[in-house]
């Protein structure tokens, strides 16, 4: 069977991120470390949310970017609130419309699981025009202001 997998360069503390975003997420966890002879993590296999993913401690010279990125939907504005919260911990940074960057610098999208409705599916071109607008103007998006704009209020 053909798959395919995360595999996620860090510096030198990949356990420590794979570590923090299983504490994240249900259904994740660490599923294996492989360490190098004298001891170093070298490879992290875990699970995000039900699917593989690997962490490598590579050195460095390959920093993230946003060209790629983990996008997390999810349901609620409390959950939404916990996330962002959580990925920023310790030194990341907000970006603007749901994205951030976390303490090693992974780019991720926190939207919520209603977005793609709320952009396109009123099929009321206004709405959609209003909830972009919306989103625009936001770093950690607020799922009552979209609601909001996408009803014209």
């Amino acid at each position: 069977m053909t798959t395919i997998t995360p595999f996620l360069w860090y510096d030198d503390e990949a356990r420590q991120a794979a570590e923090h975003y299983v504490s994240l997420f249900a259904d994740s966890r660490i599923d294996s470390v492989a360490e190098t002879p004298d001891g170093h993590v070298l490879v992290v296999e875990f699970t995000l949310l039900g699917r593989p993913c690997r962490a490598m401690n590579g050195g460095p010279g390959h920093p993230h970017s946003d060209a790629v990125s983990f996008q997390v939907d999810v349901d609620t504005q409390d959950e939404l609130d916990r996330v962002w919260d959580a990925l920023l911990a310790d030194g990341g940074r907000p970006s603007v419309c749901g994205w951030l960057f976390d303490r090693w610098g992974l780019a991720w999208q926190v939207t919520p699981s209603m977005m793609g409705e709320l952009m396109t599916g009123s099929g009321d071109p206004a709405a959609n025009a209003r909830v972009y607008e919306a989103m625009m103007d936001m770093q950690k998006l607020d799922i009552a202001a979209l609601r909001a704009a996408a009803a014209g209020r």
